[in-house]
């Protein structure tokens, strides 16, 4: 298949850093001249299929990651950013949004920045208590780990191998168990009222005996990893250079949780699993002693240079809608504020328990999705406990659906098939959404005061 033309000077002088080679060096390499080489790190020239086939073949590296990827996740988080009406109608074109995305992604993340920032100290002003509280600061922490795992296209490399090696003898939840018994850790059943709890002075590991078998398995895999792989956790957190001391606990258990996710489905078996169960989510959750939340979450993480699954989106929402976890390997990149589109399948799930929907959707781009939502409620255990409700969408762009057992009876060749959906009413920009809440920001309205849509006015162009 031959290499598309592609600017990616910004990645390329990335990789090179990586690797701490001078431009010299590097070009060498390559098998490139020095001034070639700078042409191509300051995007005066494309990356080249010689350059693509030589990092392949001297460093492994995976030419996927040259594609799209973190410049189209900074484009979408732009866009957003730029549609608050703090910058009324100084939207800049779609073409150079990209550009900066492409040739100056650390003046983007910058700016996203600055955004957070100015998003907090409003809506800080927006309640007096909570200002005199707390004062202004740069970014929440969890929008900071938040962040984090987004641009890590949430794989993490050295933790993920680091699990697959605790579950290769077959049972991760076996030899974690055997490796905490060793250094005294005593695990036994906890009262109700909470998933784990562990008490370092007596080392006792209390799980909860109310809990599915895959929650308990996943909690222990979890303490596993902050008292077995605490080395390793802190060097990770230590290069993702955290603004505070809370956001780099909140990415600890992040890390914990990617860890324990990672042993349980380990990266080499649910690959192969996956290609060869055509991602059916019950069969993959029934093969590793998992829940359909974890396995979805899973089959989103896995994109692992050189060895890369169908590139997944995963989202949980609340029944109000609220995302509470997201990540997408694919075009679609969801808001960061509020709630996903309402004409999604995700939202239905809630009417269905216990069932998968499925749905092929087109996004505004023009980009086509096979779309699976499905209902997770976590019963509390007993009777008088909350139940927390959640639903779960997984999807990938239609190219892939032939690899998904849910695709089978679907004629994804119908363009009439299609749901139009969008990311956020704000950003979107269909004009004819009879489930339009608010106004986008790029566009003008047209309001006729002797006529009645839908909608209380039309979208102008």
């Amino acid at each position: 298949m031959a290499v598309q033309k592609h600017y990616a000077g910004a990645k390329l002088r990335e990789i090179r850093q990586r690797l701490g080679l001078t431009q010299k060096a590097f070009a060498g390499q390559l098998g490139v001249s020095l001034p070639y080489l700078n042409q191509m790190e300051n995007n005066h020239r494309p990356v080249s299929t010689t350059v693509v086939l030589a990092l392949a073949r001297e460093f492994g590296f995976d030419v996927a990651e040259l594609a799209e990827g973190d410049a189209e996740r900074l484009v979408t988080d732009m866009r957003e950013a730029l549609a608050d009406p703090a910058f009324a109608d100084d939207m800049p074109e779609l073409a150079d949004l990209r550009l900066v995305a492409s040739n100056a992604p650390v003046f983007a993340r910058a700016f996203l920045a600055l955004h957070r920032a100015h998003r907090a100290g409003q809506e800080r002003l927006a309640s007096l208590d909570e200002a005199l509280g707390q004062g202004v600061t740069a970014a929440s922490p969890w929008e900071e780990v938040r962040d984090f795992f987004h641009y890590c296209d949430n794989y993490i490399d050295a933790v993920d191998r680091a699990a697959e090696r605790m579950a290769r003898g077959g049972d991760a939840v076996a030899a974690a168990s055997e490796a905490l018994e060793a250094r005294g850790v005593t695990i036994r059943d906890g009262a109700n009222g909470g998933l784990r709890r562990y008490d370092p002075e007596t080392k006792t590991l209390s799980l909860s005996a109310v809990s599915d078998p895959a929650t308990r398995r996943f909690q222990l895999l979890h303490q596993a990893a902050l008292l077995l792989q605490s080395d390793l956790i802190e060097a990770t957190l230590d290069l993702a250079r955290f603004r505070t001391e809370e956001a780099r606990a909140i990415a600890r258990v992040g890390m914990a949780n990617y860890f324990a996710g990672a042993a349980l489905l380990p990266y080499g078996a649910m690959l192969e699993a996956a290609g060869a169960l055509r991602h059916d989510l019950e069969a993959l959750a029934g093969r590793f002693g998992a829940s359909i939340e974890q396995v979805a979450h899973r089959l989103s993480t896995l994109q692992r240079p050189g060895a890369k699954g169908v590139p997944f989106f995963f989202v949980r929402v609340d029944q109000a809608g609220t995302i509470t976890k997201r990540h997408s390997a694919t075009r679609l990149q969801f808001a960061r504020y509020g709630g996903a589109c309402p004409l999604w399948n995700v939202h239905r799930a809630f009417e269905t328990p216990g069932r998968f929907l499925r749905q092929l959707a087109e996004t505004p781009d023009g980009v086509r999705y096979l779309c699976l939502a499905r209902d997770v409620s976590k019963p509390g255990g007993r009777f008088d406990a909350p139940v927390r409700r959640f639903a779960i969408g997984l999807g990938c762009e239609i190219a892939h659906a032939g690899a998904l057992v849910y695709a089978d009876d679907l004629d994804v060749t119908n363009a009439r098939a299609f749901q139009p959906i969008g990311i956020s009413c704000r950003i979107c920009e269909r004009r004819d959404c009879h489930q339009r809440a608010v106004p986008p920001l790029e566009r003008r309205l047209e309001i006729d005061v002797n006529r009645r849509g839908t909608l209380p006015y039309t979208v102008g162009g």
